[in-house]
């Protein structure tokens, strides 16, 4: 299988504001906003924007294929002084281009960032039971920390639990 990242056309850069756009159509895409905690548009257009305002302190990083925006990975960084040696990590990936690696490279480039530039001690991710992102997180070095029940009640009357994954990155490698 030939995965995107493998390609000379593919590439990680700081994303920009002008992203937006397609930040918002992948976090709407129907497999993806399950797994986010927004249910209405205000509310996919209200975390998207806070989301793509991340880029400002150069925490948010966009993977290109063939000169277009194919997944987006963000540091959602701390303003506290007691948090400031942590942040959580929000990712998602372009539909058409789930499982040819994207999401794994885009997650490794910004905890590597985390590590290196931001010098976090600690990463955390927060998704729900049966996200496809919980295997990608493992074979990176994340491990599951916290599981709530009961967290999310979805239209049909069911619940799915909280999952906070870590990473702690004193012995992360991007490698």
């Amino acid at each position: 299988m030939n995965l995107i990242p493998d390609s000379p056309e593919y590439d990680i850069r700081y994303s920009k504001v002008e992203d937006l756009e397609y930040l918002k159509q992948w976090v709407s895409h129907p497999e993806s906003v399950k797994w986010y905690p927004v249910s209405s548009e205000k509310d996919i257009d209200d975390m998207t924007k806070n989301w793509i305002g991340f880029s400002r302190f150069g925490a948010s990083l966009t993977a290109d294929y063939k000169g277009k925006p194919v997944g987006i990975a963000t540091l959602f960084l701390m303003p506290y002084r007691k948090l400031i040696h942590h942040c959580l990590l929000y990712f998602v990936v372009d539909p058409e281009h789930k499982r040819q690696g994207v999401g794994t490279s885009i997650v490794k480039n910004a905890t590597h960032l985390a590590k290196t530039y931001f010098r976090f001690e600690k990463v955390h991710l927060e998704t729900y039971e049966g996200s496809p992102s919980l295997s990608l997180l493992k074979k990176v070095g994340y491990r599951e920390i916290v599981r709530q029940d009961h967290f999310v009640k979805l239209e049909d009357g069911s619940y799915l639990a909280r999952v906070i994954m870590e990473v702690e990155l004193e012995g992360f490698t991007n490698g």
